[in-house]
């Protein structure tokens, strides 16, 4: 075959997105017979099939050619493609002096050109790592400006998209949501190269997963799926995926594949040498294997992730919890939320702090959170959200001793886990649902939702979850009462008044008179002095 045939056939390959064989055949090509073009061609190639540095040298003679034959707004291009790759790879540094050659060039160009608009994205995700929102968000604006000037389906789709991701940070699900969808649109309008495609897929998806739209998130990871699946040989993109079906398995209980994805996910980052990405999917490992009671391989996975540069908590502050250091817990928490100042960022975190402050016994710190959860999520319109809030809202009405609200709160919240197919998140609303139950006295109705979610533990593999809800299921103490409500009748029982209660158990003094009402509701007494005799009787005191 000549080289004009050859030549010929790789860049058809490039055109049919069969990126392997365009790959192969542009780097088994003649460098005397490329043009800068074709060199763009193979760095593209390159780069989506896992070849970074392969993708940079041959980007680099792309702009050499490019400026050689004086066609500078061409070198401008190659110039931010090489940004944009150093700037994924973590060399922020290297990608600065590229968007500066690329900015140095366009100064030399009379007039308004679209690749001002591509130098600008560059820009603007500088902003956006640096965590200067307002900034990036003002460049967004002005890429999509440029992107509907030059009719432009990149620009224009890439510009939407993190005009809507930072909207959904100002704390405007809604609208952030309605932006992220037109970006998509764009691409399914056609025209959206696959470099930037792939992109706004994954932010889309990472946005859904932020603010937990788990139905949203698993309709974009099923179309994701499918476009990889449409392209030979693609790495790029394809670890993001894995991640993504990944999380969605776990959400329906499917553990051991959901730990397969994230191995994949894992090797597939590290093909396409985006080391730092791997620290998301071993931080997700990490949690499945500690609700799976796994806690050595769950620790070593937390490190593996900070090893990468990522940040896995709350999950490690959770396995703390779990193994006894409570006190490690509630301190990574509260750091945790410092650093998220963002609803969208808070969100994910509010639920595990809750938990933490609750089993800390710190009540009215979870109760302010829980207002802040709840005024999230009826705000976001999400499902899932809703469901975290009002569980968590049952729980901080257990530990504030309003029971028949926790019951009805945490009704809510089966309802909603049920309706998004989320086994282990239903099952840990019905023990807390048995909580509230038992502290009703309707202990019948309270050992049902406790065997209901023991079964459910046992068979998704959850054993630290099943073994506290068997522990549940032991005989119950004498009047049904609740381990709080011993405690506080403990303290009746020797004489202590509220105030004393409410400050041994570190309790407000509303909630020891709660307790204090739904004990002798369940003893059917009216005094201090006959609930002490019942503990006497009991041996309870």
């Amino acid at each position: 075959m000549g080289v004009i045939d050859s030549l010929r056939q790789a860049r058809e390959a490039y055109e049919r997105r069969e990126w392997v064989a365009a790959f192969q055949a542009l780097s088994e090509s003649d460098a005397d017979a490329l043009r800068g073009d074709d060199f763009a061609r193979l760095a593209a190639a390159a780069y989506l099939t896992g070849h970074t540095n392969d993708s940079i040298q041959a980007m680099q003679r792309a702009y050499r050619m490019h400026l050689d034959d004086g066609n500078r707004l061409a070198a401008v291009r190659c110039a931010f493609w090489l940004a944009q790759t150093l700037l994924m790879t973590g060399e922020s540094a290297v990608a600065g002096g590229w968007v500066g050659r690329a900015q140095r060039l366009l100064d030399e160009v009379p007039g308004d050109v679209v690749e001002r608009g591509y130098v600008l994205v560059s820009v603007m995700l500088r902003h956006v790592f640096a965590g200067e929102f307002p900034a990036a968000a003002e460049c967004a604006d002005r890429i999509t400006g440029y992107g509907h000037r030059f009719g432009d389906p990149d620009l224009t789709a890439m510009g939407l998209s993190v005009q809507g991701r930072l909207t959904l940070y100002r704390g405007d699900v809604r609208a952030g949501l309605a932006l992220m969808d037109e970006a998509m649109a764009c691409i399914a309008a056609g025209g959206v190269s696959t470099m930037f495609a792939g992109h706004i897929y994954c932010s889309m998806i990472e946005a859904c997963q932020e603010i937990a739209d788990f139905g949203r998130a698993e309709q974009w990871t099923m179309a994701l799926t499918s476009w990889c699946a449409d392209q030979p040989g693609l790495v790029l993109f394809t670890g993001q995926c894995a991640v993504h079906r990944g999380q969605l398995m776990r959400l329906h209980g499917a553990y051991d594949a959901a730990l397969e994805e994230f191995e994949l996910a894992v090797h597939r980052y590290l093909a396409a040498e985006t080391t730092s990405a791997a620290g998301l999917a071993l931080a997700e490992r990490g949690d499945v294997l500690r609700i799976r009671g796994e806690f050595a391989g769950a620790e070593a996975a937390y490190a593996e992730a900070i090893g990468f540069g990522h940040d896995p908590q709350p999950g490690p502050a959770l396995l703390w919890l779990v193994r006894g250091r409570g006190s490690a817990a509630v301190r990574a928490m509260r750091g945790l939320l410092a650093r998220k100042p963002d609803p969208v960022h808070r969100c994910r975190v509010l639920p595990a702090a809750i938990e933490v402050l609750l089993a800390a016994r710190e009540t009215d710190d979870a109760a302010a959170l829980c207002a802040e959860l709840t005024e999230i999520a009826a705000s976001s319109g999400c499902a899932s959200l809703r469901a975290m809030a009002t569980r968590a809202a049952g729980c901080v009405a257990i530990a504030q001793g309003d029971c028949a609200e926790a019951v009805t709160q945490l009704r809510r919240a089966v309802r909603g886990w049920t309706e998004l197919g989320a086994p282990y998140e239903t099952a840990r609303c019905r023990v807390d649902l048995g909580r509230g139950l038992r502290g009703l006295g309707d202990e019948d109705s309270a050992r049902s939702e406790f065997a209901a979610a023991r079964r459910v533990f046992a068979e998704l593999g959850a054993g630290p979850a099943e073994r506290d809800v068997a522990a549940l299921l032991r005989p119950s103490a004498p009047g049904g009462l609740s381990a709080r409500e011993i405690e506080v009748l403990r303290l009746v029982a020797i004489g202590r008044s509220n105030p004393e209660i409410a400050a041994a158990l570190v309790l407000s003094e509303k909630t020891v008179a709660r307790h204090l009402s739904n004990i002798f509701a369940k003893l059917d007494v009216t005094s201090r002095t006959a609930a002490a005799a019942f503990a006497y009787e009991h041996d309870l005191a």
